[in-house]
C-alpha cells in the first residue's frame, strides 16, 4: 500500500485522535462504575462489581438518582428558611410539621380511646400471640435489619435474608431505609450536637418523638450529605423498597396483619385493626423511640463515662437488645450490640445466631474482649462488674466510637466536637487483633 497523502493523514490522526478520546471516556465510565464516591471496590461477585461482599452499581443508574433526587433538598434554600415557629407564646428553635403533629397525636390518643373501650369479653388467645409474633418480627426488622445490618455492617447477608429483613422492617411502619440509616449515621457520627437528628440534649420529648414533628436543623442535612451512602444504593433489595416504599408499608404495616387473623381463625376486623395497627403499632413505634431517649438519659456508663448513651436494661427488654447503648456507641460494629446479657435481653442476636447456623449470615463482627477490656478500664464509670477496684482513670484522649477495623476511618466528612479526640494509637489495633 501506498503512502498517505497529508490531507489524508491529517484526517486520519484526527480520526485516531477522537477514537482514543472515546476510549478514555469509556474507560472513565467503566472506572466509575467499580467505583464507590473514588473509593475502588473490594472484588467482583458474581460479574458484579462488590464492595464488602455487596454488588455495586453505577452512579447514573435510573434507580439511584430517583432515590437521590427524592432525598435532595435545597440546603441553601432550606436553612434561609429554617426559622423556629412560635405558638401560643411558646418559641419553637425549628418549624413544626403539623401533619407529624396531627397524625403522630391523633395515634396516641386512637390509641388511649381503644385501650380504654376494648371489648376484653372478645379478646381471642390467638389474636394475642399473633399481636405479640409480630412485634417480634417487626422489632427484628428494625434491630436486626435497619440497625444492625444496613446502618453498621455488622454482618454479612445473602439476598434471601436481606428480603427478609426488608419485609421485617417495612412491617414496623417507619421511615424509608434509605432515610432511617442516613440519620442513624449522622447520629453516631454527630451524637448530642445539632446534627444529631435527635440530639439528648434539647430533652426527652424531643429525642422520644419531638425530632419527628419539626424540620431538622441545617446541619443534620449538612453532615448527611458527606455521608457515604453508596452501599446502600448498592443494594437491589434497598432499591425495590425505596421504589415501592408507600404500598410496601401499607400492606406489609397495616393491611396483611390486620387481614391474617380474619381470614385464619375468624376475628373481627375491627378487633384485627386495633390489635395490629393502633397497639402493635404504637408499642413498636414508642419501644424504637426509647432507643433515642430513655437509652441517652437513664442508665450506667460502664463502657465510656464521657458518652451521654447509657446501659438501659428496660430498654434492652422492650427493645430486642438495643439497650446496652453506652456499648454499642463504643462498639457499634458489633453484631451483638452489647457485651453481656442473655438471649432474654437480646432477642435479636438468638435469631442473628439462627440465621448464622444455616449459613444465612456470616462475618460477624466482635471485639476481642482484651480490646473491650481495657476500654471500660480506662474509660468507663466503674460499674462493669469487671471494672477494677481503684477508680482512678487517667484521662487519656479517646475516641468515642471505637472504628470498624475492616474500614478506614472517613477523612471525607469533618469532625464534630465529640470526634476530636482519639483513642490512645494502642487501641487501635489491626483486624485480626480487633475481631474475637
Amino acid at each position: 500500500m501506498g503512502h498517505l497523502a497529508m490531507s489524508e493523514r491529517s484526517s486520519t490522526t484526527s480520526i485516531e485522535t477522537s477514537m482514543s478520546a472515546q476510549k478514555q471516556q469509556q474507560q472513565s465510565e467503566l472506572k466509575h462504575r467499580v467505583t464507590t464516591n473514588g473509593k475502588s471496590s473490594a472484588a467482583a461477585n458474581g460479574g458484579f462489581p462488590a464492595k464488602n461482599g455487596q454488588p455495586l452499581v453505577s452512579a447514573v443508574d435510573g434507580e439511584v438518582k430517583n432515590i437521590e433526587r427524592k432525598h435532595q433538598v435545597d440546603l441553601e434554600e432550606y436553612t434561609k428558611k429554617f426559622k423556629g415557629d412560635r405558638v401560643f407564646g411558646i418559641q419553637f428553635k425549628a418549624p413544626l410539621k403539623w401533619g407529624n403533629i396531627i397524625m403522630i397525636s391523633m395515634l396516641h390518643l386512637f390509641f388511649v380511646y381503644s385501650y380504654l373501650t376494648f371489648p376484653l369479653e372478645k379478646l381471642r388467645f390467638l389474636s394475642v400471640l399473633y399481636a405479640y409474633i409480630m412485634g417480634a418480627v417487626v422489632g427484628f426488622g428494625v434491630t436486626g435489619g435497619a440497625h444492625r445490618y444496613w446502618t453498621h455492617r455488622s454482618f454479612k447477608a445473602n439476598l434471601p435474608m436481606r428480603i427478609i429483613l426488608m419485609l421485617c422492617y417495612t412491617s414496623a411502619g417507619q421511615n424509608s431505609l434509605y432515610d432511617w440509616v442516613r440519620d442513624h449515621r449522622v447520629h453516631h457520627k454527630y451524637s448530642e450536637t445539632d446534627a444529631d437528628p435527635h440530639n439528648s440534649n434539647r430533652g426527652f420529648f424531643f429525642a422520644h418523638v419531638g425530632w419527628l414533628m419539626m424540620h431538622k436543623h441545617p446541619e443534620v442535612l449538612r453532615r448527611g450529605r458527606q455521608l457515604d451512602m453508596s452501599d446502600i444504593l448498592a443494594d437491589p433489595v434497598v432499591r425495590f423498597h425505596e421504589k415501592y416504599f408507600i404500598p410496601l408499608k401499607m400492606l406489609c404495616c397495616f393491611i396483611i396483619p390486620t387481614a391474617i387473623p380474619v381470614y385464619l381463625w375468624g376475628e373481627e376486623w375491627y378487633i384485627s385493626f386495633i390489635m395490629q395497627c393502633v397497639f402493635r403499632y404504637v408499642y413498636s413505634l414508642n419501644f424504637t423511640w426509647s432507643v433515642n431517649s430513655a437509652a441517652h438519659l437513664w442508665g450506667t456508663r460502664p463502657y465510656d463515662k464521657r458518652i451521654n448513651p447509657r446501659e438501659n436494661v428496660l430498654v434492652s427488654f422492650v427493645a430486642m437488645g438495643e439497650g446496652w447503648h453506652n456499648y454499642h456507641h463504643v462498639f457499634p460494629w458489633d453484631y451483638k450490640a452489647a457485651e453481656l446479657g442473655k438471649y432474654s435481653l437480646n432477642l435479636t442476636t438468638m435469631i442473628l445466631d439462627g440465621f448464622a447456623k444455616i449459613g444465612w449470615c456470616w462475618d460477624r463482627k466482635e471485639p476481642s474482649k482484651d480490646l473491650v477490656k481495657r476500654t471500660l478500664d480506662k474509660y468507663g464509670d466503674g460499674t462493669h462488674p469487671s471494672a477494677p477496684e481503684d477508680k482512678d482513670h487517667h484521662h487519656h484522649e479517646h475516641l468515642p466510637e471505637v472504628p470498624d477495623p475492616e474500614y478506614d476511618c472517613d477523612d471525607d466528612a469533618e469532625s464534630s466536637s465529640t470526634e476530636s479526640t482519639k483513642l490512645d494509637e494502642n487501641d487501635n489495633l489491626s483486624k485480626k487483633s480487633v475481631l474475637a
